[in-house]
């Protein structure tokens, strides 16, 4: 968050906007919410309404996953549930999470092979955990912590877990928070904070360090890290076609930024942070050899404060958007589609109230999640 002050208001695991702003207004539950598209340029005419419908409400959803082999929902709860879509609990860690504010249970994954299971979570302390569980379909067992990293802060902890087109665990950790960067932790290689990590869990105990990690065996780096530069990165996804890596990095004052990794990429690179935000320069460090982020918008035009990024569209019920990415804004609650090959055109194409996360159901259908309480189904009207 960009001040820790104000976001205890709404009780988000997301970063606030730059100073304060008044707590939510109360929410009409509505069964489906239809949006007509403003017309543009970059996107077919043709390309129709979108309606996100309502099919489940749950206490503060923020991360989404399917299973292999299983046809429900899965639904992280900021207050320390998973959940699956129909309302049966999985895992309750509602009495082990920090609550609140950016913290609580952040993200989930189900290993490819769909019999395990992994949260990421901060504890009472503050400190991130991602831990796993053997699942069954019914029951969660063998618990054990898989990576912890104490946070110096209660603020920016990353949370996105996905399991990438190589099988290997991606893992998102923010800087550390407060503001700006005070430890330096998105440009150190020293650390795992600010960092997206690449680790295989079921290799070793806890965990099997890929050879080809970009930094195995160079000193003073630590060899877990896949990507860096990063100021709170609050969600990621792999296009299930291309295998290109989409990160939303939630900005500090000024700017909001989508990095784009393509499929192939030997890791290692440097999104910015705190020598860059967006594509602006934010501490006076050289530049150079820094990705430049495929998206950029300014934080300071129409209510925008955290960038949620989505996914590419693969599915077959909305032709129009096949092959574009869609992402949204928490505070603003626009949704845009972007061309993935021309990814700074972008139309809006729905709102959602507090969006907080998106998800991909296996038939490459998409979905959105709202903080205060509805997951949707995204479909044509």
């Amino acid at each position: 968050m960009r001040r820790v002050v104000a976001v205890a208001l709404l009780l988000v695991a997301l970063p606030a906007c730059t100073g304060e702003r008044p707590p939510p207004a109360p929410h009409t539950p509505e069964s489906s919410v239809t949006v007509t598209p403003e017309p543009a340029e970059t996107t077919p005419p043709e390309r129709g309404e979108l309606r996100f419908k309502e099919i489940a409400r749950l206490e503060q959803p923020v991360a989404f996953a399917v299973r292999k082999g299983d046809d429900r929902l899965y639904v992280a709860e900021q207050t320390g549930r998973l959940r699956t879509s129909d309302g049966d609990t999985v895992i309750d860690l509602s009495r082990e999470v920090s609550g609140g504010n950016e913290q609580g249970l952040l993200g989930v994954a189900f290993h490819p092979s769909g019999r395990w299971v992994y949260l990421d979570w901060t504890d009472a302390q503050g400190d991130t955990h991602v831990t796993e569980w053997a699942f069954d379909g019914t029951k969660a067992t063998g618990r054990r912590d898989v990576l912890t990293q104490e946070q110096p802060y209660a603020n920016h902890n990353g949370g996105q877990l996905a399991f990438g087109p190589d099988g290997h665990l991606y893992i998102a950790l923010g800087d550390g928070g407060s503001a700006g960067d005070p430890h330096g932790n998105g440009q150190s290689l020293k650390t795992w904070l600010g960092k997206i990590l690449r680790i295989d869990p079921r290799g070793g105990r806890p965990y099997k360090v890929p050879e080809d990690n970009p930094f195995v065996g160079q000193e003073g780096a630590k060899p877990e890290i896949w990507a860096y530069g990063l100021r709170n990165p609050w969600r990621f996804s792999f296009d299930r076609d291309t295998g290109d890596l989409w990160i939303g990095d939630v900005g500090q004052n000024a700017w909001e930024e989508v990095d784009h990794q393509p499929a192939g990429s030997r890791g290692g690179d440097n999104y910015g942070w705190n020598a860059r935000e967006g594509k602006s320069r934010y501490r006076g460090a050289k530049e150079r050899g820094m990705a430049d982020p495929a998206i950029v918008y300014p934080l300071n035009e129409g209510g925008n404060c955290s960038v949620i990024a989505g996914h590419v569209y693969r599915g077959k019920k909305i032709p129009w958007l096949r092959g574009r990415f869609l992402y949204g804004d928490f505070c603003a609650g626009w949704i845009k589609a972007a061309r993935a090959d021309r990814p700074a055109d972008a139309a809006e194409v729905g709102k959602v109230e507090q969006l907080s996360s998106f998800g991909e159901g296996h038939d490459g259908e998409l979905y959105a999640l709202s903080l205060r309480g509805p997951l949707y189904r995204i479909e044509p009207s």
